[in-house]
């Protein structure tokens, strides 16, 4: 599995605005293009922040899903104009999963 771990800095005092559309818009477009989202996470130190994980069962699932999205009527119409005026910026750290570290959609270490 091949995760993103992405970190966003939003604008002061638009963190909110950005976890509602990422919750009501952003987020279900890529889960109905077969993405697995865990987030968004609040940074409880920086209230500026958000952190979330994106999956994919591949490298070329990843590109396909990706270009999906960000070429697709929801991003291209709608939501890159709403979404980032709010970021400041953002770091997107790609990453391959451990065999182990995934058994199941969720798994994780434990009993």
């Amino acid at each position: 599995m091949i995760i993103e771990v992405r970190n966003y800095r939003t604008k002061p005092g638009c963190r909110g605005e950005f976890v509602r559309l990422f919750e009501e818009r952003a987020g279900p477009s890529q889960i109905s293009l077969g993405m697995t989202l865990i987030g968004p996470l609040l940074d409880l130190d920086d209230s500026d922040v958000v952190v979330w994980l994106r999956g994919f069962p591949s490298m070329e699932e990843r590109v396909r899903m990706k270009e999906a999205f960000y070429e697709g009527p929801p991003w291209k119409s709608e939501l890159e104009g709403l979404v980032m005026p709010l970021l400041e910026s953002y770091l997107v750290v790609v990453c391959q999963a451990s065999p182990r570290m995934f058994d199941g959609p969720l798994g994780v270490w434990g009993p």
